[in-house]
């Protein structure tokens, strides 16, 4: 019963994670190298993270620069960049690519708040999934008899609890992702 509980709660713990990923690669009004995190540059035939063919730095709130480790490089990132959905055009001198971000316009935070919205759900049901897997697994271990019914009662309470707790802080990591977006 304990290993279920401890299974269930890394599952959560995991699901959190991803929607803190799927939050800094949404796009606000400031510059993050965080937002690059899904492009991928085709490297000697093989897409790989841009992360790991460039240093990606953040000099300033709304530009970023990269700098690819192999020069024949640059006009590749430059296209892969302008093919992503991040709408962002980077301009490059022969050697580094630049980004400015500029200002969000107030339709497009709108847009992002409701992208926002929607990974916040996607996680909430994977929540609501891993919930379902782990009752549906004690139900078993209790018609198995390897454990009462007490326990049963006692552990999905539990995982119960845990839910409702990851549930809060999706919640929160939300609230706090519109409040960025949405500011200045």
């Amino acid at each position: 019963m304990n290993e279920v509980l401890k299974r269930t709660e890394e599952k959560m713990k995991k699901t959190l994670q991803a929607l803190e990923h799927d939050f800094q690669t949404l796009r606000t009004g400031r510059a993050s190298a965080g937002l690059l995190d899904k492009i991928k540059v085709s490297y000697y035939g093989q897409e790989t993270p841009l992360s790991q063919v460039a240093s990606i730095s953040v000099p300033e709130a709304r530009l970023i620069v990269i700098q690819p480790w192999d020069k024949g490089l640059v006009n590749e990132i430059e296209r892969a960049i302008q093919k992503s959905e991040l709408s962002l055009n980077p301009s490059n001198d022969g050697r580094l690519i630049r980004i400015n971000i500029p200002p969000l316009t107030e339709d497009r935070r709108k847009e992002l708040v409701k992208l926002a919205k929607q990974h916040a759900e996607q996680n909430k049901v994977a929540l609501r999934n891993v919930r379902r897997d782990a009752n549906e697994e004690l139900k078993k271990l209790e018609k198995a008899k390897e454990i009462s019914e007490d326990d049963l009662k006692q552990a999905t309470s539990k995982i119960q609890d845990l839910t409702d707790s990851y549930a809060k802080q999706i919640e929160e990591m939300l609230s706090l992702k519109e409040t960025e977006i949405l500011e200045d």
